[in-house]
């Protein structure tokens, strides 16, 4: 494998985590200051406090897969387009269309960026 296919499937690998709730391993590919960025205006916030987010929106989700549409990358850096298919406690359902941007450092996730847009299943994107 190369070291590009690493990054790639390190990023996957990353998202695939979330999918089986092992948060622990999740934050073992990261630098010790990563930090995630969202498109929703919050501004960068640390991965210790990304990663408690993630486990409290876990906590209504009765299941979740990732499928990765395409992946680029260019040396530390991995873009990925992606969806996400949630499957609520209450039975809702819903898609997250995503574009997201890791950057490593030393083979560790050290920057998350992601691009997103949550489309209810059933309702059409407006």
């Amino acid at each position: 494998m190369t070291s590009d296919q690493d990054l790639r499937a390190a990023a996957v690998h990353y998202l695939r985590q979330w999918e089986v709730g092992d948060y622990a391993t999740m934050r073992s590919l990261c630098t010790g200051t990563a930090t995630v960025w969202h498109s929703d205006g919050s501004g960068d916030q640390p991965i210790d406090e990304n990663m408690e987010l993630l486990k409290r929106l876990a906590a209504d989700v009765g299941t979740l897969r990732y499928d990765i549409v395409r992946q680029f990358q260019e040396g530390d850096e991995v873009l990925q387009q992606q969806v996400l298919h949630l499957t609520m406690t209450d039975g809702s359902r819903s898609e997250v269309h995503a574009a997201m941007y890791f950057r490593f450092d030393g083979g560790l996730i050290d920057r998350i960026e992601e691009y997103f847009n949550v489309v209810p299943i059933g309702e059409s994107m407006p």
